[in-house]
């Protein structure tokens, strides 16, 4: 079955027998399965596990298949879990109230083996698709936003950087020419002197070159922006291309600029970069640009989790190794067995970015680590799938690294994996095969 290894099934039935039967076809067939008796239960597991679809019995005690559907429907959390109903009910009457509350489809008592795979394998890659296509339009829409703000502004800012290096050299000759006035004319007029003290003559001539070379300073930055928004807005070309990955990593963070510097809750998030020899390789740029969006977006989330939080933890030092942690850190697990981590005003927030070759050179290997609040392994067994996510209602549609993992993976012929201590911070590797 394609993916139903990553598949989450909720089963909500009040019939012990029902619950058995189901629950041995579904782990046979590879899907990860959880149970709930009653429409109260199954709004409590629902919203605890986020499952990928709910096969929902219809007659219950207490609130019915009916009342739940409708219930989980209004939540923001849930309402777009597919829900199949499960009856023995057979009146149109019947079926038409389950689609009308947002049930997708029907499974008629008792249940045949087959159907039920068949119709859940329907609805979950249905699901899938149609994610996928807001998600592709929604990349698609961006990438084209980003180009046109990136157009829009490039022409302004060269017709004004131009202009900046005439007006230097203007403004050069001029006090050339005003120191030579002073030098050449030595006898003071009375109302020349008094204007030259009310403007403050003498600070202008100093002042004035350091205005310029800082809106020359402010110029190339943006410039800069505008170079690292052309690039990273590569998002739909579809043809593979050679290029330097260092160049996509540093136009991303160029983008996360205002996201790093230091908030009122916590300082700059320091980025530590060390990158390795690497030789330019063929992909599709603008699709790993996107992966670095993502895991650099959620780096950056989970620092900021941690801050919020507020959490003072303690890691035993077997438990840290299984991280490769940043540096600033190292040398106080060298000297201790475990590592206290103080308040926030103590807590320096970094991102390391590691490039390297493997020995055999046939792997790039990128490595990007986090000291932030860390995942749990229960949620990092289900980090890469498709429509899950541990953020609020709103600010994650769980498809981020789902895309990210399906773009190295299957674009790419790589792999991308976690690791994480909960607490501590958590390390994503990408490993791209060079051709």
């Amino acid at each position: 079955m394609n993916n139903c290894q990553r598949d989450l099934i909720l089963i909500v039935d009040d019939i012990p027998n029902n619950l058995k039967v189901l629950f041995d076809i579904l782990n046979k067939s590879g899907f990860k399965v959880s149970i709930a008796k009653s429409g109260e239960g199954a709004l409590e597991k629902a919203q605890e596990i986020l499952p990928n679809l709910i096969l929902l019995d219809v007659m219950m005690p207490g609130i019915d298949g009916f009342e739940t559907c409708r219930r989980l429907k209004t939540n923001q959390k849930t309402k777009d879990i597919p829900v199949i109903f499960m009856t023995a009910l057979s009146e149109t009457v019947e079926k038409v109230k389950g689609l009308h509350v947002g049930a997708v489809d029907y499974i008629t008592k008792p249940i045949e083996h087959e159907e039920v795979l068949a119709r859940i394998n329907v609805h979950l890659d249905l699901r899938k698709m149609q994610l996928k296509l807001v998600q592709k339009e929604k990349m698609s829409s961006l990438g084209q936003l980003v180009a046109g703000i990136a157009h829009e502004i490039n022409n302004p800012v060269n017709f004004i950087y131009g202009n900046l290096i005439y007006a230097q050299n203007y403004i050069e000759n001029l006090l050339k020419l005003l120191n030579l006035y002073e030098v050449y004319t030595p006898v003071s007029i009375q109302e020349i002197q008094e204007f030259s003290n009310v403007i403050e003559l003498d600070f202008i001539k100093k002042d004035l070159p350091k205005l310029l070379a800082s809106m020359m300073v402010g110029s190339d930055r943006i410039q800069e922006i505008v170079r690292s928004l052309r690039i990273f807005s590569r998002l739909d070309e579809a043809e593979i291309k050679k290029v330097d990955l260092h160049v996509g990593i540093d136009s991303t963070l160029m983008i996360l600029h205002s996201r790093l510097r230091a908030t009122q809750e916590r300082r700059a998030i320091e980025v530590i970069k060390e990158y390795g020899d690497l030789v330019p390789i063929e992909c599709y740029a603008g699709q790993l640009n996107q992966v670095f969006m993502n895991i650099l977006s959620n780096a950056i989330d989970a620092i900021d989790e941690k801050i919020n939080n507020q959490q003072v933890v303690n890691f035993e030092k077997s438990e840290v190794d299984k991280l490769i942690i940043l540096p600033s850190l190292s040398t106080q697990l060298s000297t201790s067995d475990s590592i206290f981590l103080k308040r926030k005003i103590e807590f320096t927030p970094q991102i390391q970015i590691r490039t390297e070759l493997t020995e055999d050179k046939k792997l790039i290997l990128i490595k990007i680590t986090d000291n932030g609040i860390g995942i749990s392994q229960e949620i990092q067994q289900r980090i890469f799938e498709q429509f899950f996510t541990t953020k609020d209602v709103g600010k994650g549609t769980g498809l981020g690294l789902a895309i990210a993992h399906q773009i190295i993976v299957e674009k790419h012929r790589g792999t991308l994996e976690v690791k994480s201590v909960l607490g501590h911070g958590s390390q994503f590797t990408i490993a791209i095969p060079i051709y």
